[in-house]
């Protein structure tokens, strides 16, 4: 299950122990740990690093400040800490099969990346969410600032309430002169309580958003591709502004499949081992382990990639950031893609854009006047 494995798994921790030498009988060699050391440390760098400055681009400049990207900063930020404070710490974990880090941090292990894997898939669900509402149902309300807040913290509500029966349930246990960071669930009949937890929290953060967004996607795509038939018909602007957000569809279900692709083994690999425990006692059992939490947990580490590949704003705010890189060389054009204040000429020519796009159905009434979607420039992202 994903919340056993998120945390720090138990059967993987209690492997058989040396009565001889005191070592675990899945140490590895040195010269395979530092291998897979430098393949974890590669991803906690590219994923915090990545994650890091899409917040920054989304937060320091102003045109990018959009209820789609709000979601897509706590999508980043949800990443951001799982690669910082799960991957590392579980990586030694496995490595070792010792807790060095303490009860309080036992505890924190427990209870964090549930709650860090919720907030992404609900993130990615929230994103699919208002895509449909602008794109299927454009002159309905649309989200506000405020209305955004509330459902970025309600996710992360929900999360820590998913979440904290692991964390109130674990504990600190020393098995053979090792200490372990295990999960003691009461005992019941049959442990029916910690399968059904398994069951509703490998439904709530994987399969029913997946589902969802599977649907809104498909719908979104449906009807955004009827609009390119013949009657159907766009031109000049309306033919941009509708390239745009199939280019963001394609990003965002990209997003979506990595996400489900990374994470599905891993899922596959406790589900099996609900069922047959002892495949967990196989020496080999530790490298299918580490190659399966790696393949997981990278998929903190492509949404920054999909995003500089597929959009040219996110490219420009990536070419800033790293600007000090002797290899990137930022353009001047680059800078106004991010920071450029529309012209009076070019907010009257947008107002006439809004009004065709509201003939069109491509957004609602609404944003027509106050501004906060039309083309693509003005609110609606080309891309993530």
């Amino acid at each position: 299950m994903g919340a056993r494995v998120l945390a720090t798994d138990t059967n993987i921790s209690s492997g058989l122990e040396s009565n001889t030498t005191g070592i675990t009988a899945f140490s590895m060699p040195a010269w395979q740990l530092a291998l897979w050391a430098t393949v974890y440390l590669a991803l906690v760098v590219v994923a915090v690093t990545g994650n890091a400055t899409v917040i920054w681009i989304i937060l320091a400049h102003e045109r990018m400040r959009t209820v789609t990207n709000y979601f897509i900063i706590n999508l980043a930020l949800a990443d951001l800490c799982m690669a910082a404070f799960n991957t590392a710490f579980n990586f030694v974990y496995a490595s070792h099969n010792i807790w060095y880090f303490g009860r309080a941090f036992c505890y924190f292990q427990n209870l964090f990346p549930i709650t860090a894997m919720f907030v992404s898939i609900y993130s990615m669900t929230a994103i699919a969410a208002d895509r449909y509402m602008a794109i299927v149902h454009p002159f309905q309300p649309r989200l506000s600032a405020p209305g955004t807040k509330a459902v970025i913290a309600g996710i992360w509500l929900v999360a820590l309430a998913l979440a904290f029966p692991q964390c109130f349930y674990s504990t600190i246990t020393v098995d053979q002169g090792a200490t372990k960071c295990v999960v003691a669930w009461p005992k019941d009949s049959g442990g029916k309580m910690l399968l059904l937890y398994h069951l509703l929290v490998l439904a709530l953060i994987y399969f029913l958003p997946l589902v969802v967004m599977f649907v809104a996607y498909s719908i979104i795509g449906l009807t955004l591709w009827k609009r390119a038939v013949p009657g159907h018909q766009a031109h000049g602007a309306n033919l941009r502004h509708l390239q745009a957000k199939k280019k963001f569809v394609k990003a965002m279900v990209l997003v979506v499949v990595t996400f489900a692709v990374c994470w599905l083994p891993y899922h596959l690999y406790f589900i099996l081992g609900s069922f047959q425990e002892d495949i967990y006692y196989h020496k080999f059992i530790q490298q299918v382990y580490l190659a399966l939490f790696w393949l997981a947990m990278s998929s903190t580490m492509y949404n920054p990639v999909i995003y500089c590949c597929l959009n040219h704003r996110f490219r420009s705010g990536f070419r800033l950031a790293f600007r000090c890189c002797p290899w990137v060389t930022p353009t001047e054009e680059d800078r106004l893609e991010l920071n450029h204040t529309p012209s009076l000429s070019m907010r009257v020519n947008r107002c006439h854009t809004k009004e065709t796009l509201f003939m069109t159905g491509d957004v609602n009434p609404s944003e027509a006047t106050n501004g906060q979607a039309g083309s693509p420039q003005d609110g609606e992202p080309e891309g993530p």
